[in-house]
């Protein structure tokens, strides 16, 4: 073998650390918290592991601590962390740089990946938005039958425009099955071609009850209807899929409501329909200018000279920890030295011993003397004591002083009436014999 292609255990683990980093670098993962531990330096350490694997992961104070919240053993937790290696024990591990509970950010993690696909896609594009008609007569409505967003459109249509006919294509709203069905409802309101316009929303919820509307399915079938279609999910500050394919997005179902309904002042209706288009043009501007922000930060943070400080910090660690062992193991080594010569000056003068043995016995025969005369002591006085308080007891002393002591067959002591019968045997005891007697009378 040529010298040439001999490592050290140094590169080595340089080399499979820089393949790691280039071939896997960045991941999002999910898994459960364990052997969770906070060292005094602020960082994090604990494993991340599912019902077959784990992986041991560190995160960093200055990364930590924008967490908002600290991680509990047995918590399933979203992270984000770069794929590396810890040079010094040659294991690998995750450089978390992002954590969140997982549950809801699972799920926007899923709403933001779709967006971005479908952005990239066009499905988002103005080009693809097509104008609501001027003079809508029928207007479709996809909601569930019995939800609040159905009261609130149709109590609203009718009174800005009694004229409009309403077709009602019910479905569900939340659930497994809510995003097939309304993406069969649409595609049959565009097959039957009974209507002007389609409404597709519901009212409010949390980001698992508006979940429907951000399926895949929903999208296409909402990109794919020749009726134009006004997204209403929520309340304004929800956004969903449905909201960014849709050619008119509604903050409310009331507001939907208001769009595709004129009343005597049809300009300014039109006005409003413009805003809504500038509107979802400055949300889809803003929100690639953030898509673009966040790209940014990203390739910032990936060329971030913290991961050389991270790398510097592991290296500190282990020093430190190589020098304490160091220090440990020479004041071990003084410490024995000193016992093996305190040794051998006691194997040369015995006499110290002998007199402290001497001295030590004669304390002791002192101790011992002291506490027998103690114990002694007490035992005669707790004996006097306990003497006095039984005789002071005694059915005895009682009965010496001229009373009697009456038990019924039960051998229980007679006190009250009412604990014999008439007929019953009691038994009388005194100073001296006893007498025995039948109950032929009980006066209460």
């Amino acid at each position: 073998m040529q010298n040439s292609s001999v490592l050290s255990v140094k590169d080595l683990n340089q080399i499979v650390k820089d393949l790691l980093s280039d071939a896997i670098g960045q991941v999002w993962l999910v898994g459960e918290v364990s052997n969770f531990s906070r060292p005094s330096s602020g960082h994090w350490y604990f494993s991340l592991k599912d019902d077959s694997a784990q992986v041991r992961c560190a995160m960093f104070r200055n990364s930590n601590f924008r967490a908002g919240f600290t991680p509990q053993n047995g918590q399933q937790v979203l992270v984000r962390a770069t794929v590396t290696l810890y040079e010094a024990r040659g294991e690998y591990q995750l450089v978390i740089d992002k954590i969140q509970p997982a549950g809801a950010g699972l799920l926007q993690q899923k709403f933001e990946q779709l967006k971005k696909r479908l952005s990239d896609e066009g499905l988002f594009d103005a080009i693809y938005k097509k104008p609501l008609p001027e003079n809508i007569r029928t207007v479709g409505i996809i909601t569930s039958s019995t939800g609040a967003a159905l009261h609130d459109i149709c109590q609203i249509l009718k009174r800005r425009d009694p004229s409009l006919h309403l077709i009602i294509y019910p479905t569900q709203v939340q659930g497994s099955e809510a995003a097939g069905q309304i993406a069969k409802m649409i595609q049959i309101a565009n097959i039957r071609q009974e209507c002007d316009v389609l409404i597709v929303g519901r009212g409010g919820g949390s980001l698992e009850d508006l979940w429907s509307f951000n399926e895949e399915v929903v999208a296409r079938a909402i990109f794919a209807s020749q009726l134009p279609i006004v997204s209403a999910v929520g309340h304004e500050i929800d956004f969903t899929i449905a909201d960014f394919v849709a050619d008119v997005r509604a903050a409310t179902p009331s507001a939907a409501a208001e769009l595709v309904s004129q009343d005597s002042l049809a300009q300014v209706k039109r006005l409003q329909v413009q805003e809504q288009h500038l509107s979802m043009a400055m949300d889809y501007y803003l929100i690639q200018c953030r898509e673009k922000l966040n790209k940014w930060r990203h390739q910032l943070q990936t060329q971030h000279p913290q991961a050389k400080l991270a790398k510097q910090l592991n290296m500190l660690l282990t020093y430190r920890h190589t020098l304490y062992d160091n220090i440990q193991q020479y004041l071990l080594r003084q410490s024995n030295r000193h016992n093996q010569l305190d040794k051998r000056l006691s194997r040369v003068s015995p006499q110290n011993k002998i007199h402290y043995l001497q001295q030590l016995v004669g304390q002791k025969q002192q101790q011992i003397t002291h506490l027998a005369q103690q114990k002694l002591t007490q035992s005669q006085h707790q004996f006097v004591l306990q003497t006095s308080q039984l005789n002071s007891v005694s059915p005895l002393a009682t009965l010496e002083r001229g009373y009697s002591v009456t038990t019924n067959q039960n051998k229980a002591v007679v006190r009250f009436s009412e604990q014999v019968t008439v007929g019953e045997l009691i038994i009388t005891r005194l100073k001296k014999g006893k007498l025995i007697s039948q109950i032929t009378k009980i006066d209460e």
